[in-house]
């Protein structure tokens, strides 16, 4: 069986970090799968999917080591060529990828007691972002 939900989530860019495990689990539990994978999706090329212990300071510890990555000051070609400046954002979510794939068990996400999943968006201005959430399993 195969059940997918996409939803919106408003972010302030900059490589905001939002968590999204309550609205992935709740996927989960709509689809009736108890047993499979959930793939999370991050639509766009300068976002991107993970798991981390979310907190502000370490929120903020990793925001700083994708700084020291790709700043936002680094000259690009991208921005350049497109004058948006947000070259540094697609090399981040590029770093990251777009998606992340979680096992399910027992109808639920297997994730760690301080592991959440996240979507971090790394433009360069507020953003709306669609993510998509596919469950396969039975």
């Amino acid at each position: 069986m195969v059940h997918g939900e996409s939803f919106s989530l408003s972010t302030k860019g900059f490589s905001d970090i939002k968590d999204v495990t309550g609205r992935v689990e709740s996927v989960v539990s709509k689809s009736g799968i108890k047993d499979g994978l959930v793939c999370v999706a991050a639509v766009g090329s300068t976002a991107s999917v993970s798991t981390i212990e979310h907190e502000p300071a370490l929120n903020q510890d990793f925001q700083d080591q994708l700084e020291k990555l790709a700043s936002q000051n680094m000259h690009s070609r991208h921005s350049q060529t497109w004058g948006d400046d947000n070259g540094f954002s697609h090399i981040r979510a590029t770093f990251m990828g777009p998606s992340l794939a979680v096992p399910v068990a027992g109808g639920s996400p297997v994730l760690g007691t301080w592991q959440q999943v996240v979507v971090i968006d790394h433009d360069n201005r507020p953003r709306n972002r669609k993510v998509f959430v596919q469950v396969i399993g039975e």
